[in-house]
């Protein structure tokens, strides 16, 4: 696992979309696992800058997304389809065809699970974005005794909501259930970028990176993944 320390998060955005475009580079038609909420905006920003300046192309590239609020169509303003549409998919040369997130409309959910997992059984991603939940949470794997290693529908803990209430009107509007990427799926990745920012993630990534490998805290299950790298900025990685 390599962890780098960086002073502000443009310094940090702009690091993790260099690692994306050298994967890229080294390969056009690379799959790309992305992450969604606040942490990866920048990363996206930095990203579309260096395909406006031709440094890359996403024209071969395939795309799948970690997680969809359960009951949110596509176009709702808080779908995570939505969120890639505006932060990423918009702006580059990604053909729609090529981009995968689960359908948290689907009729048969435990159907759009297993072909969410078979999609991604036929095309192993290389390089997974990670964000870092309060609760130690990647993708939308909460903490619990056991977790589920394919793709699954969750109940979001009350603590989850909360943090993502503040892009709905009210707590009450923040969907009770997610579909998410299961942990195993995850750790199926060629390589993991974990990014994590803010003074309020600093004791939660101390436990992940440092603290005993529990389902108690998902992402204290990277430590187990033989290719890991962790961004942090200089005020999350403040314990470390």
């Amino acid at each position: 696992m390599q962890l780098k320390m960086f002073e502000t998060t443009s310094e940090l955005d702009r690091y993790a979309a260099q690692l994306f475009a050298d994967a890229l580079k080294e390969k056009p038609a690379s799959t790309l696992g992305l992450a969604t909420g606040s942490t990866p905006v920048g990363i996206y920003e930095k990203m579309i800058e260096l395909y406006q300046q031709g440094d890359i192309s996403f024209k071969y590239a395939t795309t799948f997304n970690l997680d969809e609020y359960v009951g949110l169509t596509a176009d709702h303003e808080q779908s995570y389809a939505r969120f890639m549409n505006r932060h990423l998919f918009a702006h580059i040369d990604l053909p729609a065809g090529q981009t995968h997130l689960p359908q948290g409309t689907a009729d048969d959910l435990a159907a759009e699970c297993a072909n969410y997992d078979r999609m991604l059984e036929e095309r192993a991603v290389d390089i997974q974005l990670l964000g870092l939940g309060h609760n130690g949470h990647i993708g939308f794997n909460e903490p619990d005794r056991e977790l589920q290693s394919g793709t699954h529908i969750v109940e979001l803990e009350q603590a989850t909501r909360e943090a993502n209430a503040r892009f709905f009107a009210s707590i009450d509007d923040v969907p009770t259930q997610a579909i998410t990427m299961g942990v195993g799926s995850i750790l199926k990745a060629e390589s993991i970028l974990l990014v994590v920012k803010g003074s309020d993630k600093a004791g939660i990534l101390k436990q992940a990176l440092q603290g005993p490998i529990t389902t108690e805290c998902p992402a204290s299950l990277l430590q187990t993944h033989k290719n890991v790298t962790v961004l942090v900025d200089r005020e999350a990685g403040r314990l470390l």
